[in-house]
């Protein structure tokens, strides 16, 4: 057995532990693969930093599980299984940091495309929700047109939240998102999240 299909085992294993049902939404035709198997497979690209599906099933050649996916049955399913793939990732998250009592608080900037450009840009103009704009990087002094990317993370380096905002969404704002998903802990952060009225 490669050290691969070893990995995809115990990443298996692990989530059977998890996860209520091998299959998460209903299938007219019953699949080879269990969702919580194709699930394993993804959290095992991601382990090893495969980001291709070609890769991936090149990889898994000669594997139990190569015979019972194609690549477009692959991708299709994924994409049906990121809401269910969330509920276990939250699960993953609350069992890794049920003890944790410190946490880090931190943003980055994402941007879509140059400030001369964002008049144009036709980026995520479709949902009011989802439009883009200009906001601030105070570490790195740059004006950007795009997105903000906020994420918490243990000292042990377990992700508990990662968010998008505009970019025009000061770090003070997704401070008080997050007070409310955690509770009893020291957040650690820079001088970007000071606050008077926050404490």
């Amino acid at each position: 057995m490669s050290n691969l299909e070893a990995s995809y085992k115990l990443i298996l294993i692990e989530l059977r532990k998890i996860a209520e049902f091998e299959n998460m939404y209903f299938k007219p035709i019953k699949p080879k693969l269990s969702d919580i198997e194709l699930i394993s497979l993804m959290i095992l690209a991601e382990f090893k930093s495969i980001d291709s599906e070609h890769q991936l099933l090149r990889d898994i050649n000669g594997f139990e599980i190569a015979s019972r996916i194609e690549r477009s049955v692959y991708n299709r399913r994924k994409r049906k299984l990121f809401p269910f793939m969330e509920e276990i990732r939250m699960k993953m998250v609350e069992k890794f940091n049920e003890f944790e009592t410190f946490f880090v608080v931190d943003s980055m900037p994402l941007e879509v495309c140059k400030i001369s450009r964002s008049s144009r840009s036709k980026i995520c103009k479709e949902t009011d929700y989802a439009i883009s704009n200009k906001g601030f990087c105070a570490s790195q002094n740059l004006h950007f047109y795009g997105y903000k990317l906020h994420a918490v993370c243990s000292i042990n380096s377990v992700f508990s939240s990662v968010d998008l905002s505009p970019a025009s969404v000061h770090d003070i704002h997704y401070l008080q998102d997050i007070k409310m998903q955690l509770s009893d802990c020291v957040i650690l952060a820079d001088k970007g999240y000071l606050s008077s009225t926050i404490s």
